[in-house]
């Protein structure tokens, strides 16, 4: 594009406008779940793997969240991505019907709601571009579940490296580091399963995680 060029600006794709908003509206919810789980910022980002510094440019909308991001924190906060999201949450049906999952999206993550708001553990069918989450390990409590619909998936369990292939599935305790990376170019598909704390206070028991933006021994990113 040249500065002759004339005419109305393009119209922002349903990504980039879907991640604004998402700034918009997670940075006051990160903060009011924040203080009404009683956590500092400093507990609450080093239960989430992330630095204080970068968990207080989420919460003033200075950063984009991106999916792990957000899973951590929900983890953490014992709720919903909905929630943060600031999205209306159903009612306990026991059914989620197919027409109701409406994407959403973030860090260049896609993910639609797979089950019911209210419960102890949150359901996702996740779209995980090529490449890794980021390369933040991740040390929670909890349990997940993986299981792998589409595309190639690498899996690092502690030492271990699995690679997982469609109809694979993978069911861990989230106390050992992990990290997952889509490895075909158009990303990987995957129904994702994990546990959210009950409990602020159970983050006490995380002892020393490893710290944001450390690969594995021997890792690259």
């Amino acid at each position: 594009m040249t500065s002759h060029e004339t005419g109305p600006p393009a119209p922002e794709s349903p990504a980039l406008q879907s991640s604004t908003d998402a700034v918009s509206v997670v940075a006051p919810q990160l903060r009011a779940l924040r203080r009404r789980a009683a956590l500092t910022l400093e507990a609450a980002a080093r239960a989430a793997g992330l630095s204080p510094a970068h968990l207080s440019r989420l919460e003033t909308g200075q950063r984009q969240p991106s999916l792990p991001m957000l899973l951590s924190l929900a983890r953490v906060y014992g709720t919903t991505v909905s929630e943060l999201l600031g999205e209306t949450a159903a009612g306990r049906d026991a059914v989620v019907r197919a027409d109701a999952m409406e994407p959403t999206f973030a860090g260049g993550w896609t993910y639609w709601q797979a089950g019911g708001a209210g419960r102890g553990m949150q359901a996702l069918r996740v779209h995980v571009p090529h490449g890794s989450q980021g390369d933040i390990v991740r040390v929670h409590p909890g349990e997940e579940w993986i299981h792998v619909l589409r595309g190639r998936l690498r899996l690092r369990l502690g030492d271990a490296v699995h690679r997982l292939g469609p109809g694979d599935s993978a069911h861990f305790d989230s106390l050992t580091p992990h990290r997952i990376a889509a490895q075909d170019a158009d990303g990987v598909e995957l129904l994702f399963v994990h546990t959210l704390l009950q409990s602020p206070t159970a983050a006490l028991c995380l002892g020393p995680a490893a710290a944001p933006g450390h690969p594995f021994p021997g890792e690259t990113s």
